[in-house]
């Protein structure tokens, strides 16, 4: 069985549907709150469960011999967080695959390190620090920000203005990558045994900044005028007050402002070696989604 944590997310179903198709013995485990980012493949099979509660994570882990890690506490309900989903519920999840004998794929965020800016990325390189300590055998997929959830963002702040939010300087060229792709290369790692304790990065093929994606956004949509900003000074008094009562959205605030300085994600070694990655330049994939 491979066992998908976070499988009724945007990366995790696609995940779990390009498996079942195969014929593979499929499982999404999900806390249930929120239906599936897309709608699951008839193969798929579902499970209930909360990775911060290490026994239900000893429950339901015998039997898998993967399990991919795609879960992520940024932001969703039920007071989830990094600290809590990303770092405590991975290790419960690491701690039964031991226990299993399974293989963990753990999906990460590019630019992961202990210095990072972004508190997500100094969680998630805790996290693979850890498990490379392990016992269990391991591949880590490093990922850039995924176009699709970008374009939502964009169009949702866009409001009944029309004219999407950028946040902070937003002059810091990033590889919006497709979603798909980051799927196709998950599948790699889980069915490839000499992956196994290998660090994959992947980015999309061209880099834009977020001013330049909000007004590809407008452009798409046949919106008027320029985008909105929230400037730097902004998202900092943002993040202190919020911090006290609204923690998720200090959250935001602060990882807006990493975006302003993170660096660029070098991927041509994955590109290299998986040939049926196509890299989706995001401008040709905006017209395709809108």
């Amino acid at each position: 069985m491979i066992l998908i944590v976070g499988g009724t997310g945007r990366l995790g179903s696609l995940v779990a549907n390009r498996l079942a198709a195969q014929g593979r013995h499929v499982c999404v485990l999900s806390r249930g709150l929120v239906p599936p980012a897309v709608p699951l493949h008839e193969r798929v099979e579902r499970a209930l469960g909360d990775v911060r509660d290490p026994t239900r994570m000893q429950e339901l882990l015998p039997g898998a011999e993967v399990v991919v890690l795609a879960m992520h506490g940024f932001a969703g309900p039920g007071g989830v967080s990094p600290r809590t989903v990303d770092e405590q519920g991975s290790r419960n999840v690491i701690a039964a695959a031991e226990q299993a004998d399974a293989d963990v794929v753990l999906l990460s965020i590019a630019g992961a390190s202990a210095i990072s800016p972004l508190e997500l990325a100094r969680v998630k390189y805790g996290v693979e620090e850890h498990l490379g300590t392990s016992r269990c055998r391991w591949t880590v997929v490093r990922s850039d920000a995924f176009a699709q959830t970008w374009f939502e963002v964009l169009e949702k702040t866009a409001g009944k203005s029309r004219r999407p939010i950028v946040f902070g300087d937003g002059n810091n060229p990033i590889g919006w990558v497709d979603v798909h792709e980051v799927a196709a290369l998950v599948e790699h790692a889980v069915l490839e045994p000499s992956l196994r304790g290998r660090t994959l990065e992947i980015s999309g093929p061209e880099r834009l900044t977020l001013e330049q994606l909000a007004t590809l956004v407008m452009e798409q949509h046949g919106w008027s005028g320029k985008p909105r900003r929230i400037p730097r000074s902004a998202l900092r008094v943002l993040a202190t007050l919020a911090a006290p009562v609204r923690p998720d959205l200090a959250r935001r605030a602060l990882a807006s402002l990493a975006m302003d300085v993170l660096p660029p994600v070098d991927d041509h070694e994955t590109r290299a070696a998986f040939a049926d990655l196509p890299g989706v330049p995001v401008s040709w994939l905006l017209t395709q989604t809108s």
